[in-house]
């Protein structure tokens, strides 16, 4: 880290850290120099929000992924969810895995970035809202880069638009997104992993509650606007059984859900370093399970992954509730099939 202002007393003694500190910031490039330069905005007690400089606000997807494009107004999350794979975002800014939900970056002129950008791009390709960091966590009350977006395709017409959110802040913006769904064809996804409060406070820490997150798929479809829930990722004997999706699942029909998604977690090494501890400290008796399935293959295999999917296929049916524009599916990332540990038998 840079070294802090150094008094005229104390120069000579510090004056190696000081340089040791301004070739470290040289010898960064891309993105991690960007983000060692980037304006502090504001700080709370334990998160500090920054802005930084970007070039591009539309990200290319892999091939088979279900849209073209992504669009994260926010590099980190607040939410501090334990199971996050996007936590491999702060690793292109030299940052640890757990500063992923300390330092919090918005990203300049999106919506600028964003109406240059639209322009070049088909308007059938998929867009998608929300995919590594969440749209609508704290900073987006502070800073509304999620909203100057949403006001750029209410503008559009024939896009194809999907956000996801575990956030009730969402219906903040309720008309706005009423006039992008007049003109464009538009999905909202809430994710709710669990309805038992206390799990998803331990999970989630600073995400909001379930029910506050039902209430919004409740006011979301009591607007006309397509909704659904994704109860991901789906955890190994912590959130996969039958009685537990089923549960959420019903919960989501009656809030007027109309899909349902259903993903399997997958744990990149920058996920691992805080999930796994994580279990440890509060189901140790599943850590060494997931440790040694994790620790070969950041990705569950095929036959939990079909069972699991036949298993909500069949809850799906049982209360009325589609797969969704585009499910959510991890297995599309890049990853090498293995065996797995655990089983839906």
């Amino acid at each position: 880290m840079l070294a802090g202002p150094v008094s005229d007393s104390n120069s000579s003694a510090l004056a190696p850290e000081r340089i040791k500190g301004e070739n470290w910031v040289m010898a960064l490039v891309g993105i991690a120099r960007l983000a060692s330069g980037s304006e502090l905005l504001e700080a709370k007690s334990r998160v500090q929000y920054f802005e930084i400089p970007t070039r591009s606000i539309l990200n290319r997807t892999k091939p088979n992924m279900p849209f073209a494009w992504t669009i994260n107004p926010y590099r980190g999350c607040e939410f501090g969810c334990k199971y996050c794979y996007a936590r491999y975002t702060h690793e292109f800014m030299e940052m640890a895995p757990a500063e992923f939900e300390e330092k919090i970056y918005a990203k300049e002129a999106a919506a600028q970035l964003l109406r240059h950008e639209l322009a070049r791009i088909h308007r059938k390709d998929g867009i998608a809202l929300g995919t590594a960091t969440d749209p609508y966590q704290p900073a987006e009350r502070r800073f509304g880069r999620t909203r100057s977006i949403l006001e750029v395709f209410a503008r559009e017409r024939g896009r194809h638009l999907g956000i996801t959110t575990k956030s009730d802040l969402v219906v903040r913006d309720l008309e706005l997104l009423r006039e992008i769904a007049r003109g464009n064809l538009l999905s909202i996804n809430v994710t709710i992993t669990t309805l038992d409060e206390k799990l998803a406070r331990l999970l989630e820490p600073r995400a909001p509650r379930p029910d506050l997150r039902l209430g919004a798929v409740q006011r979301l479809s009591e607007t006309g606007l397509r909704v659904g829930v994704f109860p991901n990722p789906v955890m190994p004997l912590i959130t996969d059984s039958e009685a537990h999706l089923d549960r959420l699942a019903k919960a989501a029909r009656d809030a007027g859900a109309q899909y349902f998604g259903g993903g399997a977690l997958f744990l990149m090494p920058s996920a691992q370093a805080v999930f796994l501890p994580f279990l440890e400290q509060h189901f140790p008796k599943l850590a060494p399970a997931y440790r040694e399935q994790y620790q070969k293959n950041a990705y569950l295999g095929r036959g939990y992954k079909e069972t699991l999917r036949a298993r909500i296929a069949k809850i799906r049916e049982r209360w009325g509730l589609g797969t969704g524009p585009a499910d959510y599916q991890p297995e599309l990332w890049p990853g090498e099939e293995q065996g797995t540990l655990f089983s839906l038998e």
